[in-house]
């Protein structure tokens, strides 16, 4: 361990509700690092759907959201400190962890396979089950820290850990390769520009759906086609065309994406912002041989192959908008109102660029 401060500047989410959920501190206890773990001082964290998902009790399946409002089905233990997307250098280590690192850029994968000084058969996920990024400093199991060697600045790494390993996750267990046809959904915001790139990093061609006037920014980031979210998706793309749809919406339009899917298609999905409940025609997806994948859990070279498209530049970050920590609930707000493209990113450190 080295010296540093024991009280830390943070927001809180203290129950499930409205943005006066949202407890902004300058007094919240500096985590102390375990055996195999290190401490993070937080730079900059992205604010993500699931940030809002999670304060409205929106993953819970019944009345009472405290009963199962955590990501994995289980009740949220609170107070908690939000933010799963953490760009920051290491303060501390403790116990058995590499005291060299100390000093280190890191961004912090999300899904956690190791915490609490455990290995989990259910990973964790940093800001639902164990304190994230909204906070000056978050402690995580060394391994989850990935050292990154970038001339990107600190706001601009934030932007990837969250929305590019769901987007990377996605792609990988789908197996996107050159050449096929991915269509896109919800692909202005961070999962799917993220999407966008990363399939496009494969050689594949991309058909993003999304509003018209957010059409050209979606092309100067790889869309080879943008297709309006409100158009009749069968109209404008021929049946049994597509290899891989990349969905976060779902919502009412869910069966015309199985539609346009070729026989032996994947379907992939990590987000539900239309609405959770969908209609299947069971006869479409057996007759055609789709493959259906539910994405959350990071397969275990996922993130580092991120690290390496970001070093090698094969990917670039798409901040929309950045705001200090205390204007969460301004940078929720921004968030809500879709209309921007890309990430929005807490500055946790004031000098953070």
């Amino acid at each position: 361990m080295t010296s540093h401060a024991t009280t830390m500047r943070g927001i809180q989410l203290i129950g499930h509700g409205d943005m006066d959920m949202l407890k902004f501190s300058t007094d919240l206890p500096v985590p102390t690092p375990g055996p195999g773990e290190v401490l993070i001082r937080v730079s900059a964290a992205g604010v993500n759907n699931t940030d809002i998902n999670t304060r409205i009790g929106w993953y819970s399946k019944h009345d009472n959201a405290a009963d199962d409002a955590g990501w994995t089905g289980e009740a949220l233990k609170l107070p908690r400190i939000q933010g799963a997307d953490v760009c920051g250098h290491i303060a501390a280590v403790g116990d058995g962890a590499d005291t060299a690192r100390i000093g280190q850029r890191v961004l912090v994968e999300p899904c956690l396979r190791e915490a609490g000084g455990e290995v989990r058969d259910q990973p964790w996920y940093l800001g639902s089950e164990c304190d994230g990024g909204f906070a000056e400093f978050t402690v995580v199991a060394s391994r989850h820290a990935h050292a990154i060697d970038s001339a990107l600045s600190d706001v601009e790494l934030a932007s990837f850990p969250c929305s590019y390993s769901t987007a990377e996750n996605m792609l990988t267990r789908s197996q996107v390769a050159p050449g096929e046809r991915v269509l896109i959904t919800g692909a202005s915001g961070g999962v799917g520009s993220a999407a966008i790139q990363l399939a496009k990093a494969r050689g594949a061609h991309v058909i993003a759906v999304s509003t018209e006037s957010k059409a050209p920014a979606l092309r100067d980031l790889g869309a080879n086609q943008v297709i309006p979210r409100d158009a009749v998706l069968t109209e404008v793309v021929d049946t049994n065309s597509i290899d891989v749809v990349i969905d976060l919406v779902a919502g009412p339009h869910w069966p015309q994406y199985l539609d346009v899917l070729r026989p032996g298609g994947r379907y992939a999905v990590s987000g539900a912002i239309a609405g959770p409940i969908v209609e299947l025609d069971v006869r479409t997806l057996y007759l055609k041989d789709l493959s259906l994948f539910g994405c959350t859990v990071l397969g275990p070279d996922v993130f580092a192959a991120l690290i390496q498209r970001i070093e090698q530049g094969q990917i670039a970050p798409v901040v929309a908008h950045r705001f200090p920590l205390e204007q969460i609930a301004e940078a929720q707000h921004v968030f809500l109102e879709k209309k921007h493209v890309g990430k929005i990113v807490l500055s946790i450190r004031g000098d953070a660029q």
